[in-house]
């Protein structure tokens, strides 16, 4: 009887063995080069019609890129789009040398973090980059406000809104604590009474705004645009 329990010991312990050795999996590497086409293509554009320096500067995901109707929306108020759909923080972070800064903007306003947790980020870390874009900006535009523009619930993602809204909240409160940043509450933009996403401010992919839903969020930014 010793002998057999010994034996089956033996056999087993190559199995426990292996899995005990078994490699971690190794976080993707964030590629920034896909965006690399985006970014020449503004820098592009800025070579035939240069834009004026000192506007309101829109950086940031899909939201942003989407929002065709920005100039005529916010009239009186000079503002540049600079958003590539898919972007996370960190795209808006590394690209700021040629996306950001030649613009020397009067205030930036930042919609982005939900590609970021969508990719499988968790709201502390995305808080983290939003930090480290914050410090980037600081290096050369050190008393502009930085906006940021709060997550908003959509039905694609509905699963996620716990993880958008903890966003929303840490980064809410930083503002709270630091000159020059604010920050925009849409927690509550697109849901209706029951607390759903209202499928009228989506288009089809029912994820981007649609007309009516740009319109709910143009009356959440003006309150924070400088005076002309």
């Amino acid at each position: 009887m010793g002998t057999l329990i010994l034996t089956l010991a033996l056999g087993l312990t190559p199995f426990l063995h292996a899995e005990t050795k078994s490699p971690a999996l190794k976080p993707k590497a964030h590629d920034f080069k896909k965006w690399e086409k985006d970014v020449a293509a503004f820098e592009a554009k800025d070579a035939v019609t240069p834009p004026s320096k000192g506007a309101v500067l829109f950086v940031g995901s899909s939201t942003i890129v989407r929002w065709k109707t920005l100039a005529e929306d916010f009239k009186g108020t000079t503002v540049l789009n600079r958003g590539f759909g898919g972007n996370q923080i960190v795209d808006s972070t590394h690209y700021a040398e040629r996306m950001i800064f030649p613009y020397e903007p009067r205030m930036i306003i930042l919609r982005a973090g939900g590609n970021d947790i969508n990719a499988g980020k968790k709201a502390e870390q995305v808080f983290k980059d939003y930090k480290d874009f914050v410090a980037k900006m600081r290096t050369k535009l050190p008393d502009i406000d930085i906006v940021y523009l709060g997550l908003s619930p959509t039905i694609k993602r509905w699963a996620q809104v716990e993880e958008g809204n903890k966003l929303n909240d840490l980064i809410a409160a930083h503002c709270q604590t630091q000159p020059h940043l604010k920050y925009i509450d849409c927690k509550t933009l697109t849901l209706d009474a029951e607390g759903k996403p209202r499928p009228e401010l989506m288009v089809a992919d029912k994820l981007h705004f649609s007309a009516a839903g740009y319109k709910l969020l143009v009356e959440k930014v003006r309150p924070f645009l400088p005076k002309e």
